[in-house]
């Protein structure tokens, strides 16, 4: 006997439990009723907020309060659940003939005590959630240790792959309130003559809004995606130049194998960090083969990113062509048993 589930469900609606769903009665932005308003704030809890008392005193007395607690539980603290509708059967089905038989089990999103089926938003967004997002940044941390140094299904062998870190940024727009620092990473003024704290409000924004290319700047954040993916497709080519190798050969010999963030800047342009790794034909798990140096790694991803552009669109009769800033920082990855100012050790890229 095997088993067949029929499930159905509604679109998925973002929002905190006990919060009314005011969205698909008003326009987004547009002020709520005076009286769904009222209602909205008991969901909202500060440290000089005091819980709504008569709410959970009713759901006590209903007796769904321990069934909404073990609900929330599962929830691993996120605090902008996916409230589903719907309902979802399991029968019992005869392999031989092939017959639907009894339910083995049917869950229907009604009666669970907060009247819907509540998921993880899993958003990456400590903005958003910040339960969700640090479970994203531990798995991130743990990802990138593996591709790294092995474990987790990586072979440890990986550790001695030719590997970088590389940061790639984005082109000027227009000159922004910073924090420069000197040799012996003291901070010098900035270029409007103040020495800006690191936590000032006006670092990354334009020191002349007027001559400030904001539409670039825009333009630039929509087309660093495809930015990136053309820079991996001639990161392979310039790797496999260096080795005297076509790119169908390259591809019997070795392999290039990354892991980047993208992340935003104080001037709120994206630039990328990524992790670089020349591997076997077939990852991780074969050695690279002996032409393959972070030496020639870091040459040829220099080469790449200088080479790189996407185009745009036209606007207001003005073509758009994007390249990667001429701020470039490839340093070698080492084990934790080295130590050199150029190179990052495995635990400090992660």
């Amino acid at each position: 006997m095997c088993r067949v589930t029929s499930t159905t469900a509604d679109r998925p609606r973002a929002r905190l439990p006990g919060r009314p769903d005011t969205a698909k009665h008003r326009r987004p932005g547009s002020p709520a009723p005076p009286d769904q308003a009222s209602q909205k704030e008991t969901a909202i809890f500060t440290r000089t907020t005091p819980p709504p008392l008569p709410e959970l005193t009713k759901l006590a007395q209903d007796g769904t309060l321990p069934g909404i607690l073990r609900q929330l539980s599962g929830l691993g603290g996120c605090t902008t659940p996916i409230r589903l509708d719907g309902h979802r059967t399991e029968y019992d089905i005869d392999t031989g003939t092939g017959e639907i038989g009894r339910v083995l089990h049917h869950l229907d999103s009604a009666d669970l005590p907060a009247g819907q089926l509540l998921v993880r938003c899993n958003n990456r967004r400590t903005t958003r959630c910040a339960a969700c997002a640090e479970v994203y940044r531990r798995d991130t941390f743990q990802l990138i240790t593996s591709g790294l140094r092995g474990g987790k299904g990586v072979p440890e062998r990986v550790g001695t792959h030719p590997r970088v870190f590389a940061t790639l940024t984005a082109p000027s727009f227009g000159p922004v309130h910073n924090r420069p620092s000197g040799p012996a990473g003291t901070v010098r003024p900035c270029r409007c003559g103040v020495r800006h704290d690191q936590e000032d409000a006006v670092l990354g924004t334009p020191l002349d809004p007027d001559t400030y290319d904001y539409d670039a700047a825009v333009l630039w954040n929509a087309h660093a995606g495809p930015l990136w993916q053309r820079f991996s497709i001639y990161l392979r080519r310039e790797v496999a130049k260096r080795a005297g190798l076509s790119q169908r050969l390259f591809r019997q010999h070795a392999r290039v194998s990354f892991a980047k963030v993208a992340e935003y800047q104080k001037r709120g342009a994206v630039h990328f960090h990524a992790v670089i790794r020349l591997d076997g034909p077939t990852g991780g798990d074969t050695p690279p083969p002996p032409w393959a140096t972070a030496e020639l790694l870091t040459d040829a991803i220099g080469a790449a990113a200088a080479k790189v552009r996407v185009d745009g669109p036209v606007i207001d009769g003005r073509a758009h062509t994007f390249t990667f800033g001429r701020q470039l920082d490839v340093r070698t990855i080492r084990s934790a048993d080295f130590n050199d100012g150029q190179e990052v050790t495995e635990r400090a890229v992660a």
